[in-house]
């Protein structure tokens, strides 16, 4: 976190083990309804944030056009209360967030709301704020799925990302198995 900056950047995300976060067509439906079967369990010393606690400590989300779209699509809006910005280039206005065209002037965004903890979501957008050294915490949820292809969380980064292990812990009704880390500082 730089010094100058007042909130934490936090990820907290699905995966599937080779590393997709949506299939080429942009299909979740392997993350958010997976097939039943029995899977082992392990809850950790350490467990992993969850969706139940890690939500309710975020004041305001950070995600991409594409992920704005998609959550738009679902049955009931799952950010109410939340302050929204969605990065894009593309997008004029907005009902329900505030866009940015640029990182930059999401950080003005942040920093002029007084944000605390930002939930940061979608792949290009996870990637430009780690770029920009703007991501605290990461929790990665790996579903036990191989899909090949699709929209990968991690691409390619201009250096490494050091990352301190804080938890973690597997669960049985759907096999995830749920890591957080700290962003280490240099």
């Amino acid at each position: 976190m730089t010094a100058h900056r007042t909130w934490r950047g936090c990820v907290f995300i699905g995966t599937s083990l080779d590393g997709y976060i949506a299939k080429p067509d942009g299909d979740l439906s392997w993350l958010t309804t997976p097939e039943p079967r029995p899977h082992s369990t392990d809850k950790g010393a350490n467990p992993a944030l969850v969706w139940e606690s890690f939500f309710p400590t975020i004041d305001t989300l950070v995600m991409g056009r594409t992920t704005y779209e998609t959550v738009l699509g679902f049955d009931v809006w799952p950010f109410e209360g939340k302050r929204v910005i969605v990065l894009s280039s593309m997008l004029d206005t907005s009902d329900r967030a505030d866009i940015a065209r640029s990182v930059d002037e999401a950080v003005a965004l942040l920093t002029e709301s007084a944000a605390e903890r930002v939930y940061v979501d979608g792949g290009q957008t996870i990637r430009a704020f780690l770029s920009r050294g703007l991501i605290d915490e990461l929790t990665v949820s790996i579903a036990p799925v191989l899909l090949g292809r699709g929209t990968r969380l991690f691409g390619e980064l201009d250096r490494d990302v050091l990352l301190t292990l804080r938890g973690h812990h597997s669960t049985e009704g759907d096999g995830l198995v749920r890591i957080t880390y700290d962003v280490a500082t240099r």
